[in-house]
């Protein structure tokens, strides 16, 4: 097994570790991991996200250990594609999810969001003139042109993006293997989003879902991931076409370190900048009568806006 004192880096203040076909214990004041191939103490203290996978188990204790050490926990499918449930959280505090929801509010900066996604997407600085709608419709010819490069490329006929999700069998085998593939690339993004403590459901091109952030952050990478994949998994055959896209997909993942890059680029495109009296609070010293939401404008006094109460 790899050192785990030294874990790859979802940002530069925030580590994950993945775990699967393990029992996972509390071994003093961290976790001691139980597999085959031997037991392997873990410092939580310092960890952020602790992503598991299949076949594992993890005690009462255990989990009592990562909430007291801020740890969030994500049940996760293999290699942390799928994504099935979280626990806790890494952070005290909601700067994440209160910053996202401030952007997603505001229709200036929401269009300024769309914009820059589309910038990372394709490599092309856009017209500030323009509005969402001209966006979506300028990415939605991109992607149909991505679609039929990859089938030129791969030799595969490619008819456009057509599937029915009643009927799975229904639809032909490459855009079977792009729903494949497209699942695997949500599982991840969609632990990364929970990890940092952002909405998976806020999002700011798509809307109106549980998921629509996932789908945002997920559109960043399907022209680098899962199209190419999709396409040149199904020109090696088309036999078992959707497990073999998953494992090539997760490959894929792999290689590009996306889980590493996730939480940096949502950070650059929200405009994220952590300050200094954003970290952690201290338990001694967090009391959270201390913050109170007030209007703008509102004095505060000892923790009491005068907008609300006689001071």
């Amino acid at each position: 097994m790899q050192n785990l004192h030294e874990l790859p880096k979802l940002r530069d203040s925030l580590s994950y570790l993945y775990i699967e076909h393990a029992v996972i214990e509390r071994r003093d004041s961290g976790l001691l991991v139980l597999q085959e191939t031997g037991r392997t103490p873990v410092p939580v203290a310092n960890l952020c996200a602790l992503l598991l996978g299949p076949g594992t188990s993890i005690t009462h204790a255990a989990v009592g250990v990562c909430a007291e050490n801020g740890c969030s926990i994500v049940w996760c499918g293999q290699d942390g594609t799928h994504y099935y449930a979280q626990g806790g959280g890494e952070t005290r505090k909601a700067w994440h999810l209160l910053h996202q929801a401030k952007m997603v509010s505001d229709p200036v900066l929401r269009t300024q969001v769309v914009k820059k996604m589309y910038e990372q997407r394709f490599g092309i600085k856009l017209d500030p003139m323009l509005t969402i709608e001209q966006v979506r419709g300028m990415e939605g010819a991109r992607v149909r042109n991505a679609y039929r490069e990859a089938s030129a490329s791969y030799g595969v006929d490619w008819q456009g993006r057509k599937y029915d999700r009643t009927n799975w069998q229904k639809a032909d085998p490459i855009n079977r293997a792009i729903s494949a593939a497209n699942a695997v690339l949500y599982g991840v993004c969609h632990a990364g989003i929970v990890s940092g403590g952002y909405s998976a459901g806020m999002g700011f091109l798509h809307t109106g879902w549980q998921l629509s952030f996932v789908y945002d952050i997920a559109d960043l990478y399907k022209t680098e991931i899962t199209i190419p994949v999709a396409f040149q998994t199904t020109a090696e055959g088309e036999t078992n076409i959707s497990n073999r896209t998953r494992a090539a997909c997760r490959e894929r993942i792999r290689e590009t370190k996306l889980l590493t890059r996730i939480l940096p680029d949502i950070d650059a495109l929200l405009a994220f900048e952590e300050k200094e009296d954003e970290t952690e609070f201290e338990d001694d010293a967090f009391d959270p009568a201390d913050y109170w939401w007030q209007p703008v404008g509102a004095q505060v006094v000892e923790g009491v806006t005068d907008d609300y109460y006689d001071t």
